[in-house]
């Protein structure tokens, strides 16, 4: 009576046409090799199937091995799949948090003020996704984030803003460029300078050339950029200067200089989320952690200074 082909036979057969060999595939499933060769050769007997062709002492898969892998490999698929939907469900009961950031807050910031507040809720799952500022908030009237950190001025009535920090902008430059050896930077300190600006249509770039029509002054603008990591990396290889918020270059101070810039120009960054929030507990508490994390890297930006 022939026998039922079992699961170990079947994950014998995945990892040696996997691998390529019957040797690896012994390695990924931590049997022998001769162990490895019986289960294949029992699979074979037991599906009445030729599965390999010996070739020069290795095994080369035929066309029914190939059909046969096709169809393990979606069945292992399907198990995948509903792995990950039990790790869904176990993220749910133990509370989730979904943020959305702008590009401009997606390094240091985002980063120091999630592991903050993973640290005082470690069971709770933390997804981050960086977007622009319109995506953030579509999604957060969507409910498909719950917290969102955005540039621009949200006018929803069920969105709930507050700034995050309220800080000027400050002046960055290579660490060898002129204007280090100035205290503070003043709007004719940029003109005719080479400037690494940012979009035009954007918040921060609108403000800046506002500024500069007020004291009429022209920058040489060498680049523009449409997300400040972007703008910082090319700062500090010393293609310009520029102005940016203190949060914006956060864990770049070895590698720039940042002075103050005269008169002050406030530019601001919104913490959002929705009025009825579904999970305001942990809401509450990354809002809290946001807002103590962007004090101190403010500060210590403007230490820097």
């Amino acid at each position: 009576m022939a026998r039922q082909i079992n699961l170990r036979q079947v994950e014998a057969f995945k990892a040696v046409i996997e691998s390529g060999s019957i040797s690896r595939a012994a390695l990924i499933l931590n049997i022998s090799q001769p162990a490895m060769s019986k289960l294949i050769a029992h699979l074979e007997e037991d599906t009445g199937l030729s599965l390999f062709d010996r070739v020069k002492g290795r095994l080369a898969p035929t066309e029914r091995g190939m059909r046969l892998y096709k169809e393990i490999d979606r069945i292992f698929s399907g198990v995948r799949q509903v792995e990950n939907a039990v790790e869904a469900i176990r993220r749910e009961e133990q509370g989730q948090l979904l943020v959305g950031v702008m590009p401009a807050l997606s390094r240091a910031f985002i980063q120091q003020a999630t592991m903050g507040f993973l640290q005082q809720h470690p069971n709770v799952f933390c997804s981050v996704k960086s977007r622009s500022s319109e995506w953030i908030v579509d999604w957060l009237v969507t409910r498909k984030l719950d917290v969102g950190l955005v540039s621009s001025r949200i006018d929803n009535p069920y969105v709930i803003a507050e700034p995050l920090t309220q800080q000027p902008l400050v002046c960055i430059m290579p660490t060898d460029h002129p204007l280090a050896m100035k205290n503070v930077v003043e709007p004719d300190d940029l003109d005719n300078i080479p400037f690494v600006s940012f979009d035009p249509e954007s918040q921060a770039g609108q403000c800046i050339a506002t500024m500069f029509d007020a004291y009429n002054v022209r920058p040489h603008t060498v680049l523009v950029a449409n997300v400040s990591p972007t703008l910082c990396e090319f700062v500090a290889a010393g293609l310009g200067v520029s102005l940016v918020h203190p949060l914006m270059f956060s864990g770049l101070q070895d590698r720039l200089a940042i002075r103050r810039f005269e008169p002050a120009l406030s530019y601001d960054f919104q913490l959002c989320r929705m009025r009825d929030s579904r999970n305001a507990s942990l809401v509450d508490a990354f809002l809290q952690q946001a807002r103590s994390t962007a004090a101190r890297l403010a500060q210590e930006s403007l230490s820097a200074a």
